[in-house]
C-alpha cells in the first residue's frame, strides 16, 4: 500500500542502496553519516573478508570485502540487506538455489547485524522490470519482505510492488544523478515521491567522483520537506 507521507511528514524521500559491502563503503558511510544521509547496504555473506579486485576497460579497482567482524559497527547508522551468499548470476540457478541464496544470505546477516534483516537487492540481472518477474516470486518464499530490482526509471514514483523496486538512477552516472537531484529538490508534490539511488562505492574509485559525489550528498541534504531514510525506513515502516 502507498503511503500518504514518510515519518516526518514529508511527502518526498532520498534513499541509497549500494551493494556487495566493499572496503571502500568505509569512506562513503562517513561521507553519508557527515550529511546525515541514510542508505541501505546489501552484502554478500558468503564472501566476507575475500580479497578481490575488478578490471574495468583496463582500469583496475579495488572490490575487497569488508570483514565479517567489522560489519556491525560499520553498517550501524544504515541497514544491512541481503545480496545473496555469493553474488551469483541467478538466472542460472534452479528456483531452490536461488532461494538459498538468499534465505540462508539473509539468515546469517541477520546474526552478524543482530536485527533480522527484511531486504534484498537482486544482484543480477540487468534488465527490464519484467524479467524479475518469477525471482521475485522466489523472493516470496523467503523470509524478504522487500527487494530491490536493477530496472532504472528515471522517476521518482513510489513502488507499491515490494519484491519488485526500481532505482530511479545508478551513481556511476554521476552528472545525471546530479540532474535528477536538482529535479527532486524542485519537485512540488502531493503524493509520495522518492528520490531512490544505487550504486556501488568502488565506481567512485573509478570515475575519480568522490569530489562529486560529496558535492551531491551536501546539496540533496538538510531539507526540511524530504525524508532522509533507509529502504526500510521508506518501505516498511510508517
Amino acid at each position: 500500500m502507498i503511503k500518504n507521507c514518510f515519518a516526518n511528514g514529508a511527502k518526498k524521500a532520498v534513499t541509497f542502496s549500494f551493494d556487495d559491502g566493499i572496503t571502500q563503503d568505509v569512506r562513503l558511510i562517513a561521507l553519508m553519516d557527515k550529511y546525515g544521509l541514510k542508505g541501505t547496504f546489501n552484502l554478500n555473506s558468503g564472501l566476507m573478508g575475500q580479497k578481490d579486485s575488478l578490471d574495468i576497460y583496463g582500469t583496475v579497482v579495488d572490490h575487497s570485502m569488508i570483514p565479517k567482524g567489522e560489519i556491525r559497527q560499520l553498517y550501524k547508522n544504515h541497514e544491512i540487506a541481503g545480496h545473496t551468499l555469493t553474488h551469483p548470476l541467478l538466472t542460472d540457478l534452479t528456483d531452490d538455489e536461488v532461494i538459498y541464496e538468499i534465505e540462508q544470505d539473509r539468515l546469517k546477516l541477520s546474526e552478524i547485524a543482530g536485527y533480522e534483516v527484511v531486504g534484498f537487492a537482486f544482484p543480477n540481472p540487468w534488465g527490464k522490470i519484467e524479467d524479475f518477474t518469477h525471482l521475485s516470486e522466489l523472493c516470496k518464499k523467503t523470509g524478504v519482505k522487500y527487494a530491490r530490482t536493477t530496472y532504472i526509471t528515471d522517476g521518482f514514483e513510489y513502488e507499491d510492488d515490494l519484491f519488485s523496486i526500481g532505482m530511479t538512477v545508478s551513481i556511476s552516472n554521476i552528472e545525471h544523478t546530479f540532474e535528477l537531484a536538482k529535479k527532486f529538490v524542485d519537485l512540488k508534490t502531493e503524493t509520495p515521491k522518492v528520490f531512490y539511488i544505487m550504486g556501488h562505492a568502488y565506481e567512485f574509485d573509478y570515475f575519480k567522483s568522490w569530489d562529486k559525489a560529496e558535492e551531491l550528498f551536501k546539496f540533496i541534504s538538510n531539507r526540511d520537506d524530504i525524508f532522509y531514510g533507509t529502504n526500510k525506513e521508506i518501505y516498511l515502516l510508517n
